[in-house]
């Protein structure tokens, strides 16, 4: 079953466009568990206390997730995620350091190999007053202590992973495309993801 995923920092629009594709798609949609991670807004309060059991809980739940996917479904063509697994580990190399890092890489190169890879991922790129623009709107409280400098090295934490990315990808700049409210905007980019997963 073909999957394709969407990534790029906080607030860029990935569970939007997710959405979009799937409807478009009749697809499997695989959404993160973002807010069911009871040590997610502890760590925007305190990030070296939290940081290696936020990372770890999102590392194991992903895993899981992902792993599902090479089930297949009777159901459905196409999946479609709002992420990507080496997310965690782009998160990971801002937030963690020392023996923390080390036992956390440890366990990502333990089970990165055991999962799929997407047939095509789609890289929503912003600038972080963007980011912080759509953070605001949609009003998640414990997002809401996010710095434009974090937005930013993880923004450069992205690039530097996608340059070296082996495998189809297309990038886009998210503030060229409101594609929640303008229809023109959603066709044009739903038109260009489709036609690329389709050649993939």
């Amino acid at each position: 079953m073909p999957l394709i995923v969407t990534e790029g920092p906080i607030g860029a629009g990935k569970t939007s466009l997710s959405r979009l594709l799937a409807e478009e798609l009749g697809a499997r949609l695989v959404l993160e568990v973002v807010e069911e991670n009871p040590f997610l807004a502890p760590f925007y309060g305190d990030p070296e206390r939290y940081a290696f059991s936020a990372q770890t809980f999102f590392l194991l739940s992903r895993y899981r997730q992902v792993q599902d996917l090479t089930q297949g479904s009777l159901f459905y063509p196409w999946s479609v995620a709002d992420y990507l697994f080496d997310k965690d580990f782009i998160f990971a190399s801002l937030n963690l350091r020392g023996d923390e890092w080390r036992l956390y890489e440890g366990l990502y190169t333990e089970l990165r190999p055991k999962l799929p890879q997407p047939d095509l991922t789609v890289y929503l790129r912003a600038a972080p007053d963007l980011l912080l623009e759509r953070i605001a709107l949609r009003g998640r409280p414990f997002e809401q202590a996010i710095r434009a400098d974090y937005l930013r090295r993880l923004g450069e934490a992205y690039d530097r992973y996608f340059e070296g990315y082996d495998g189809p990808l297309v990038v886009f700049e998210a503030a060229d495309y409101d594609f929640v409210t303008r229809p023109d905007d959603r066709e044009r980019l739903l038109a260009d993801i489709l036609s690329r997963a389709q050649a993939a």
